[in-house]
């Protein structure tokens, strides 16, 4: 493992990654500790933080362009933040079966399904994790 492809690499991408780890870290968190305590809204609005944040900054990521500075995985951002909002929403209304669904299909799209491309031979991640 090294770091270095991750560091030198352009704005925003450290930042994306970074966020994406953090928001990986917080969500696995979530989803094996207790729900419905003070930490775990806590930990929640800060999921859900790192969640916008590797969302937005990925929308200033173009190592890939298909539609001028995009390609396909920008329209997970648009999904990304609108699973933020109704899983935010579910839980103020008290829907914490919504809630639960909304999450876990947030963690499991926007981190798992997302960050296992992030792996592909050529991807800095891949630099990061397999090489050294």
């Amino acid at each position: 493992m090294q770091l270095a492809p991750l560091l030198n690499a352009q704005f925003p991408i450290p930042l994306h990654a970074v966020a994406a780890i953090v928001a990986l870290g917080m969500g696995t968190a979530q989803l094996l500790l207790p729900k419905g305590s003070r930490q775990h809204r806590l930990m929640g609005y800060g999921f859900i933080c790192f969640m916008a944040a590797t969302a937005i900054s990925s929308l200033f990521i173009s190592t890939i362009r298909m539609w001028g500075p995009f390609s396909p995985i920008h329209l997970l951002v648009p999904l990304t933040l609108w699973n933020i909002y109704r899983g935010w929403k579910a839980a103020r209304m008290g829907d914490i079966r919504k809630h639960k669904l909304e999450m876990i299909i947030l963690y499991v799209i926007a981190l798992v399904v997302t960050g296992g491309f992030t792996l592909l031979p050529g991807r800095i991640m891949n630099e990061v994790l397999f090489t050294g």
